[in-house]
């Protein structure tokens, strides 16, 4: 089975689209809703129907195994609305006018700025792992 990453991006409409990042397919398939589970579900039911094009047509299917992760503008986007831009700025060091710039979409952050957010969100999600609650 092949390990693809899908990209989770946000349009300028708001609904969420989800796409391969993978040429060496014999096939792409996108996803899209309005929230990112729905591009999510939407993704998988148009693998199952490219399976099953597939399968009707004799032709060789690639197995996969998706590995879904989003671009940082819309996962930052995304979880705005769960933890306040104060709250993204302590764990990502990133200032709130920055952030807010690029969950709008009016900025994209440098690689850089890529990176180190995505350190420190690492970070704060195995800090989060080693928690205990009694």
């Amino acid at each position: 089975m092949k390990s693809v990453n899908v990209k989770i991006e946000r349009g300028e409409d708001g609904t969420y689209g989800a796409c391969i990042e993978d040429d060496s397919l014999p096939f792409g398939i996108i996803g899209d809703g309005k929230t990112v589970t729905e591009a999510k579900a939407d993704f998988m039911n148009s693998y199952e129907e490219m399976k099953q094009y597939f399968l009707d047509t004799n032709k060789d299917f690639v197995e996969c195994k998706f590995n879904f992760a989003f671009d940082i503008a819309s996962f930052l986007n995304y979880y705005s609305k769960i933890l306040s831009l104060a709250g993204l700025e302590r764990i990502t060091g990133v200032n709130q006018g920055q952030l807010s710039h690029y969950v709008t979409g009016h900025r994209k952050p440098g690689r850089k700025t890529v990176e180190k957010i995505e350190r420190n969100l690492k970070e704060f999600a195995e800090e989060l792992r080693e928690v205990e609650f009694i």
